[in-house]
Protein backbone atom coordinates (compact mmCIF):
# COMPACT_ATOMS: atom_id res chain seq x y z
CA UNK A 1 0.00 0.00 0.00
CA UNK A 2 1.29 3.46 -0.85
CA UNK A 3 0.21 6.97 0.02
CA UNK A 4 -0.07 9.11 -3.10
CA UNK A 5 0.96 12.74 -2.76
CA UNK A 6 0.95 15.76 -5.02
CA UNK A 7 4.76 15.69 -5.07
CA UNK A 8 4.80 12.15 -6.53
CA UNK A 9 3.40 13.37 -9.83
CA UNK A 10 0.93 11.39 -11.96
CA UNK A 11 0.70 7.63 -11.35
CA UNK A 12 0.28 5.39 -14.41
CA UNK A 13 -2.94 3.43 -14.49
CA UNK A 14 -1.66 0.96 -17.10
CA UNK A 15 -3.65 -2.27 -16.83
CA UNK A 16 -6.28 -0.67 -14.57
CA UNK A 17 -9.61 -0.90 -16.38
CA UNK A 18 -11.80 -0.03 -13.36
CA UNK A 19 -10.71 2.57 -10.80
CA UNK A 20 -12.60 3.31 -7.59
CA UNK A 21 -12.09 6.21 -5.19
CA UNK A 22 -13.75 5.92 -1.79
CA UNK A 23 -14.20 8.42 1.04
CA UNK A 24 -15.02 7.67 4.65
CA UNK A 25 -15.48 9.86 7.70
CA UNK A 26 -16.80 9.72 11.22
CA UNK A 27 -19.16 12.26 12.77
CA UNK A 28 -17.78 14.41 15.57
CA UNK A 29 -19.35 16.43 18.33
CA UNK A 30 -16.80 19.18 17.84
CA UNK A 31 -16.20 20.89 21.16
CA UNK A 32 -19.57 19.77 22.52
CA UNK A 33 -19.74 17.15 25.21
CA UNK A 34 -22.67 15.69 27.11
CA UNK A 35 -26.10 15.30 25.56
CA UNK A 36 -25.50 17.88 22.78
CA UNK A 37 -22.29 16.10 21.75
CA UNK A 38 -24.03 12.71 21.65
CA UNK A 39 -26.81 14.19 19.53
CA UNK A 40 -24.32 15.70 17.05
CA UNK A 41 -22.45 12.39 16.74
CA UNK A 42 -25.75 10.57 16.22
CA UNK A 43 -26.94 12.88 13.44
CA UNK A 44 -23.47 13.06 11.85
CA UNK A 45 -22.46 15.41 9.05
CA UNK A 46 -22.92 15.10 5.30
CA UNK A 47 -19.76 15.16 3.22
CA UNK A 48 -19.98 14.36 -0.48
CA UNK A 49 -17.63 12.69 -2.94
CA UNK A 50 -18.31 14.07 -6.41
CA UNK A 51 -16.69 13.09 -9.71
CA UNK A 52 -16.85 15.64 -12.49
CA UNK A 53 -16.21 14.37 -16.02
CA UNK A 54 -14.40 16.89 -18.17
CA UNK A 55 -14.19 17.30 -21.92
CA UNK A 56 -11.15 19.51 -22.31
CA UNK A 57 -11.76 22.37 -19.90
CA UNK A 58 -15.55 21.94 -19.85
CA UNK A 59 -17.38 19.99 -17.13
CA UNK A 60 -19.92 17.78 -18.91
CA UNK A 61 -21.22 15.27 -16.33
CA UNK A 62 -21.35 15.05 -12.55
CA UNK A 63 -21.50 11.80 -10.53
CA UNK A 64 -22.68 12.28 -6.98
CA UNK A 65 -25.33 14.15 -5.04
CA UNK A 66 -28.44 12.82 -6.82
CA UNK A 67 -26.75 11.61 -10.04
CA UNK A 68 -25.52 8.02 -9.70
CA UNK A 69 -24.96 7.07 -13.37
CA UNK A 70 -24.54 10.34 -15.29
CA UNK A 71 -23.26 8.68 -18.50
CA UNK A 72 -26.18 6.24 -18.53
CA UNK A 73 -23.92 3.30 -19.38
CA UNK A 74 -22.25 2.45 -16.05
CA UNK A 75 -18.89 3.96 -17.00
CA UNK A 76 -19.01 6.47 -14.13
CA UNK A 77 -20.94 5.22 -11.10
CA UNK A 78 -21.55 6.76 -7.70
CA UNK A 79 -22.53 4.51 -4.77
CA UNK A 80 -25.09 6.95 -3.34
CA UNK A 81 -25.26 9.73 -0.79
CA UNK A 82 -24.29 8.86 2.80
CA UNK A 83 -25.61 11.78 4.83
CA UNK A 84 -24.12 10.96 8.23
CA UNK A 85 -20.73 9.23 8.00
CA UNK A 86 -22.05 6.36 10.13
CA UNK A 87 -20.99 2.81 9.33
CA UNK A 88 -17.81 0.94 8.52
CA UNK A 89 -15.78 1.14 5.33
CA UNK A 90 -16.21 3.74 2.62
CA UNK A 91 -19.19 6.02 3.02
CA UNK A 92 -19.27 7.02 -0.66
CA UNK A 93 -17.47 5.57 -3.69
CA UNK A 94 -17.08 6.51 -7.34
CA UNK A 95 -16.07 3.82 -9.84
CA UNK A 96 -14.78 4.58 -13.34
CA UNK A 97 -14.65 2.05 -16.18
CA UNK A 98 -12.25 3.75 -18.55
CA UNK A 99 -13.04 1.75 -21.71
CA UNK A 100 -16.74 2.64 -21.55
CA UNK A 101 -16.26 6.37 -21.08
CA UNK A 102 -17.21 8.41 -24.14
CA UNK A 103 -14.14 9.36 -26.20
CA UNK A 104 -14.71 13.06 -25.53
CA UNK A 105 -14.00 12.62 -21.79
CA UNK A 106 -10.41 13.71 -21.13
CA UNK A 107 -10.35 13.93 -17.32
CA UNK A 108 -12.33 13.17 -14.18
CA UNK A 109 -11.87 15.44 -11.16
CA UNK A 110 -12.68 13.91 -7.75
CA UNK A 111 -13.91 16.53 -5.27
CA UNK A 112 -14.76 16.11 -1.61
CA UNK A 113 -17.18 18.77 -0.44
CA UNK A 114 -19.26 19.84 2.50
CA UNK A 115 -21.80 20.73 -0.16
CA UNK A 116 -25.10 20.86 1.67
CA UNK A 117 -25.98 23.69 4.04
CA UNK A 118 -25.02 22.92 7.62
CA UNK A 119 -22.29 20.43 6.67
CA UNK A 120 -18.58 21.11 7.13
CA UNK A 121 -15.22 19.37 7.26
CA UNK A 122 -14.92 20.60 10.84
CA UNK A 123 -17.91 18.43 11.82
CA UNK A 124 -16.16 15.27 10.60
CA UNK A 125 -13.06 13.39 11.71
CA UNK A 126 -10.94 10.52 10.40
CA UNK A 127 -11.58 11.59 6.82
CA UNK A 128 -9.79 9.23 4.46
CA UNK A 129 -9.61 8.63 0.73
CA UNK A 130 -8.79 5.23 -0.69
CA UNK A 131 -7.85 4.25 -4.23
CA UNK A 132 -8.91 0.80 -5.48
CA UNK A 133 -7.95 -1.19 -8.54
CA UNK A 134 -11.38 -2.66 -9.26
CA UNK A 135 -10.23 -4.42 -12.45
CA UNK A 136 -11.84 -7.82 -12.92
CA UNK A 137 -14.44 -7.18 -10.23
CA UNK A 138 -11.91 -7.09 -7.40
CA UNK A 139 -11.72 -4.30 -4.88
CA UNK A 140 -8.03 -4.27 -4.01
CA UNK A 141 -6.96 -1.10 -2.24
CA UNK A 142 -3.75 0.11 -3.87
CA UNK A 143 -3.24 3.54 -2.34
CA UNK A 144 -4.35 6.16 0.16
CA UNK A 145 -4.66 9.89 -0.49
CA UNK A 146 -4.41 12.10 2.57
CA UNK A 147 -5.34 15.62 1.51
CA UNK A 148 -5.03 18.50 3.91
CA UNK A 149 -8.41 19.39 5.34
CA UNK A 150 -7.10 21.82 7.97
CA UNK A 151 -8.83 24.85 6.57
CA UNK A 152 -12.08 26.71 6.85
CA UNK A 153 -12.79 25.78 3.21
CA UNK A 154 -15.61 23.43 2.33
CA UNK A 155 -14.20 21.86 -0.83
CA UNK A 156 -11.12 19.82 -1.62
CA UNK A 157 -10.09 18.77 -5.12
CA UNK A 158 -8.60 15.44 -4.10
CA UNK A 159 -7.38 13.87 -7.34
CA UNK A 160 -7.76 13.87 -11.10
CA UNK A 161 -7.70 11.01 -13.60
CA UNK A 162 -6.29 12.35 -16.86
CA UNK A 163 -6.34 10.76 -20.31
CA UNK A 164 -2.92 10.76 -21.96
CA UNK A 165 -3.12 9.27 -25.46
CA UNK A 166 -4.95 5.96 -24.98
CA UNK A 167 -4.01 5.53 -21.32
CA UNK A 168 -4.96 7.17 -18.04
CA UNK A 169 -2.95 8.63 -15.17
CA UNK A 170 -4.03 9.56 -11.65
CA UNK A 171 -2.62 12.66 -10.03
CA UNK A 172 -3.19 14.06 -6.56
CA UNK A 173 -4.37 17.67 -6.57
CA UNK A 174 -4.92 18.31 -2.84
CA UNK A 175 -6.21 21.87 -3.16
CA UNK A 176 -8.94 23.31 -0.95
CA UNK A 177 -11.29 26.16 -1.70
CA UNK A 178 -14.66 27.70 -0.99
CA UNK A 179 -17.72 26.38 -2.80
CA UNK A 180 -21.09 28.06 -2.39
CA UNK A 181 -23.12 25.39 -0.63
CA UNK A 182 -25.97 23.99 -2.70
CA UNK A 183 -24.69 25.57 -5.95
CA UNK A 184 -23.84 22.93 -8.58
CA UNK A 185 -22.36 25.53 -10.94
CA UNK A 186 -19.98 26.72 -8.22
CA UNK A 187 -18.94 23.10 -7.67
CA UNK A 188 -18.20 22.68 -11.39
CA UNK A 189 -16.29 25.98 -11.55
CA UNK A 190 -14.18 24.76 -8.62
CA UNK A 191 -13.36 21.53 -10.51
CA UNK A 192 -12.50 23.42 -13.72
CA UNK A 193 -9.99 25.57 -11.82
CA UNK A 194 -8.04 22.46 -10.82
Amino acid sequence: MITLTKEDGPADLDGVTHLSIGVSWDPTAGASGGVLGKLRRKTGTDLDLIAIAMSGSDPVRLAGLDSLDPMGNGSLLHSGDNQTGHGDGDDETVTVEFSRLPGAITAIVFVAAAYKKGSSFQKARNISFKVYDATGGSSQQVADIWPSLLSQDNGCAVAKAVKVGNSWKLEVINETGKIKQGDEHALMRFAVSK
